[in-house]
């Protein structure tokens, strides 16, 4: 069964989980988590992310992020293969971090922003890294330390968060903590990391209102957290993106009529985009030939580095490069 499209737009928030492949580390010691970390705080502005709450165990990590006007993919992108290459460095070792792709889920905020952020900030607990509040106040690796003012995180959106709970900072870290504090005790859920249809219906308690049985169906989708209404209009909003690429199949678009169209506005021939080499011209036209059949026709890094005859990472690189390139010469695909 082949997986479903990322969903995402600007303003979105993203529950979000990574890894590591066979559940092994994807943190040794203080020294990788201090890499990611730096990482996070470069990037984050960068790309106008802002982080709500997040937390590090030593083979996955949660973050709880709302998308600026750079979409989530690249963040995620630029963020795990420069970790993964550093980590791999660091420990003398080669292959593939983290396993598979990173979970991504849509989530509704004024239904679940606290919740995660509970959820989220527990995970030391569950997993034993901590075992009381008391340590998790001041464990350095989650976001829960920051938002009690122990740590300071430039990169983390406290204020955001504590305004859910009170409008002054000291009272709102007593409710907080005291809301963190009430479900010390609780498991791991699965309407807030898996369980796509309990997701979409908004919770177990909405699964027994329901009364599902045998053969009953509800309309779910496992990337979107949140009530019917919110889930449609998330929906609704990502079917906009996708009939922009049936309709662009439909004109014929396809990575030649790309190529052609990238030729034509520098005034080269087609065959010169895929040449090899770092002259200015060349990556200058591979770079926006990459962002267009990234972006329009939703054509995947692997294939295009396959095609360029180039790495994974350097078409990623190319596709920010033409991202600006676009935006800065107000280039467009369809004329």
């Amino acid at each position: 069964m082949p997986r479903l499209a990322r969903l995402d737009a600007p303003g979105v928030l993203h529950h979000l989980m990574i890894r590591g492949i066979e559940r092994r580390k994807i943190f040794r010691n203080d020294k990788d988590r201090q890499d990611f970390l730096d990482r996070l705080s470069t990037l984050m502005p960068k790309t106008e992310t802002s982080c709500y709450a997040w937390a590090f165990l030593p083979n996955h990590a949660h973050f709880l992020f709302r998308t600026g006007t750079i979409p989530l993919c690249t963040l995620m992108r630029r963020l795990l293969t420069g970790y993964a290459v550093s980590f791999n460095r660091r420990h003398k070792r080669h292959g593939q971090l983290f396993q598979n792709r990173y979970k991504s889920i849509v989530c509704q905020e004024e239904v679940y922003l606290r919740e995660l952020v509970r959820y989220i900030h527990l995970n030391p607990i569950r997993a034993g890294i901590v075992r009381t509040l008391t340590e998790l106040n001041k464990y350095p690796y989650s976001g829960h330390s920051v938002l009690m003012g122990r740590k300071k995180r430039p990169w983390q959106d406290v204020d955001y968060v504590l305004s859910y709970f009170d409008d002054t900072p000291r009272r709102a870290r007593k409710e907080y903590v005291s809301y963190v504090g009430a479900c010390l005790d609780q498991g791991r859920r699965k309407e807030l990391t898996g369980g796509g249809l309990i997701r979409s219906l908004g919770g177990w308690a909405e699964v027994r209102k329901h009364g599902l049985r045998g053969q009953d169906h509800i309309k779910s989708d496992e990337r979107i957290l949140g009530e019917p209404d919110f889930v449609d209009d998330i929906l609704s909003q990502a079917s906009e993106k996708y009939e922009r690429k049936y309709e662009l199949k439909r004109l014929g678009y396809d990575l030649d009529q790309v190529a052609a169209r990238v030729a034509d506005i520098h005034g080269i021939e087609v065959d010169e985009i895929f040449l090899k080499g770092k002259q200015q011209i060349i990556v200058k036209v591979r770079s926006l030939f990459c962002f267009w059949a990234v972006q329009e026709l939703g054509i995947s890094l692997t294939d295009l580095a396959k095609r360029l005859g180039i790495s994974v990472p350097g078409v990623g690189y190319s596709v920010e490069r033409g991202r600006r390139i676009a935006r800065e010469n107000d280039y467009q695909l369809i004329v």
